[in-house]
């Protein structure tokens, strides 16, 4: 499939089958996620795969948005690791954590397993339930698994501002 194509068919998956996902697709999915750019190719990227009926059950106590995904990423930076912009001391982790994301998002949709990305999480509680250390940042909890028979895309996946709207050359004119 060409990256337009999977850009575009990839959605948000809400409602998904019980089928587990094999382990050997679960390490293409975390593969896209190691070979993701970082600033200064720092690696800052920490990832807790939730798979147990035990780590499920903790995730779901910190989050509402689980759709009981029989899988989950949750995607995370190491602060003493991330790239520091030095003239501003902006920090790169998070954006590293993104892309991380966002490469195994989309690898998951080209081998057929759904995923949703979900933001809405206690990050405190979450840090609690798996014992995060205080220098790991959680970013992002992807949830992942078998698209249900009649999991659909959200009525808005398909409706895009123009580019006129949203893309300038040279200056802002928006």
């Amino acid at each position: 499939m060409d990256f337009l194509t999977l850009a575009k068919d990839r959605y948000s998956v809400r409602k998904f089958s019980d089928q587990p996902i094999e382990q050997d697709k679960l390490d293409k999915i975390l593969e896209a996620g190691h070979l993701a750019p970082t600033a200064v190719n720092f690696q800052p990227q920490r990832i807790l795969v939730i798979n147990s009926e035990e780590a499920l059950a903790k995730m779901k106590k910190c989050t509402k948005f689980h759709f009981d995904a029989p899988a989950a990423m949750l995607v995370c930076y190491d602060k003493n690791v991330s790239w520091k912009r030095r003239f501003d001391g902006k920090d790169s982790g998070e954006i590293d954590a993104s892309i991380v994301t966002t490469h195994m998002m989309l690898e998951a949709t080209q081998i057929g397993i759904g995923t949703t990305w979900v933001m809405y999480f206690d990050s405190n509680m979450i840090k609690d339930e798996f014992m995060i250390p205080e220098h790991i940042e959680p970013v992002a909890l992807l949830v992942m698994g078998y698209p249900a028979k009649d999991a659909t895309m959200a009525e808005s996946h398909l409706k895009y501002e123009s580019m006129e709207k949203t893309v300038c050359y040279n200056h802002f004119s928006l």
